[in-house]
């Protein structure tokens, strides 16, 4: 079990700290043939707050920074509409042109059978990436307010010079107050390939590591931002290939003992719309695999990845069980990933549903 602070001393069951962009999707056509795009809100680590209040119904807030323009205040409406807090949002001048502070946009096609899904961001200079230490009252949030659970990220880590410093000070703090701090690694090899690469994100994300509770990753993840090269690990893994994948987390453990928990999904890309999924979570010396789906149909995979960590966390702070967290992770990615856009469409009873392999048949 996990020492997690009681619901009644706390203001807020979990609080994010990540860039929240907006996502420009063409629906069923190509970025480059788009006359229309449907807009939605969107971001790795702001995927998890959401998740854990419109679906799981818990108490949650993000930490971010816009630009204090229209383009900030709708993504904030969107937000708000998630029902997150947005108390924590740190609002910067805008400029008149996103010369120097601006909101990022992510173009993302869902893809097709045999193409693959597509994102495209646009994110330099975003206020979010501008984030230091000390912009943000950690004190304020962890030590007044009180939170259970603080998540975060490195795609925010990997942002600029100074987001990882922002992260350190935030998990830092968060430490001193006892609340429990889980990392999505995250990996994206868009944001690393013209600062350095894998070097230099396994040099961010080993330093995080060290402060880091419960570490969350897929396939990819634990090799490229930790440096960890296991045999029979990559990015092609299948259910027959879970032994590896605990190798590599009993390795993880050992250069990194503060790891409570650790947890990855497990997914074999078939097609764009058709997956296998499942999930493995150590802890306490113990591995727990959620229930294998074969050949899930997908619709939209984007976030699929934020949905199991939404419900990896839930599952700790609702039962503090290591089983059903992994099983409700697993469960609530799935789902997500049959409904449009980067966040959850799912309820609880829908997660737990599919948990007990209840019945597909139309519900009337």
């Amino acid at each position: 079990m996990l020492s997690i602070k009681d619901a009644a001393s706390c203001q807020y069951d979990a609080v994010s700290l990540g860039e929240i962009m907006l996502r420009l999707d063409p629906g069923e056509g190509r970025v480059r043939c788009a006359r229309e795009f449907k807009v939605w809100e969107g971001g790795g680590e702001y995927n998890v707050a959401r998740g854990l209040r419109k679906c799981f119904g818990l108490r949650a807030s993000v930490v971010t920074a816009f630009a204090d323009n229209d383009i900030g205040h709708l993504v904030e409406d969107f937000i708000m509409q998630g029902g997150v807090d947005t108390r924590h949002i740190k609002w910067v001048p805008y400029d008149g042109i996103g010369r120097t502070v601006r909101v990022g946009l992510n173009f993302t096609e869902r893809g097709f059978g045999i193409r693959g899904a597509l994102g495209v961001p646009d994110r330099g200079n975003t206020a979010a990436s501008q984030l230091k230490p000390g912009d943000i009252d950690w004190e304020e949030i962890f030590g007044k307010q009180g939170v259970r659970w603080f998540h975060t990220g490195g795609i925010f880590a990997g942002l600029s010079d100074t987001t990882p410093e922002v992260v350190i000070e935030a998990v830092q703090c968060a430490h001193k107050h006892g609340t429990i701090v889980s990392y999505d690694l995250n990996y994206r090899p868009s944001l690393w390939k013209t600062i350095g690469g894998k070097a230099r994100a396994q040099e961010v994300n080993r330093r995080i590591a060290r402060y880091v509770d419960v570490m969350i990753g897929n396939e990819e993840d634990f090799t490229a931002s930790l440096g960890f090269e296991v045999e029979g690990v990559d990015e092609h893994i299948s259910a027959i290939e879970t032994a590896s994948f605990q190798r590599m987390i009993e390795r993880a453990v050992q250069d990194f003992p503060n790891f409570k928990v650790a947890a990855t999904t497990l997914r074999t890309v078939k097609t764009a719309t058709s997956n296998n999924w499942g999930a493995i979570l150590w802890h306490d010396g113990k591995f727990h695999e959620a229930t294998h789906r074969p050949s899930l149909e997908i619709m939209d995979r984007v976030g699929g990845g934020d949905s199991f960590a939404s419900g990896l966390i839930y599952g700790f702070l609702a039962h503090n069980d290591a089983a059903k967290a992994v099983n409700y992770g697993a469960a609530h990615g799935a789902l997500a990933m049959t409904t449009p856009g980067d966040t959850s469409m799912a309820s609880l009873a829908e997660v737990e549903k599919e948990m007990k392999g209840g019945s597909k048949r139309v519900e009337r």
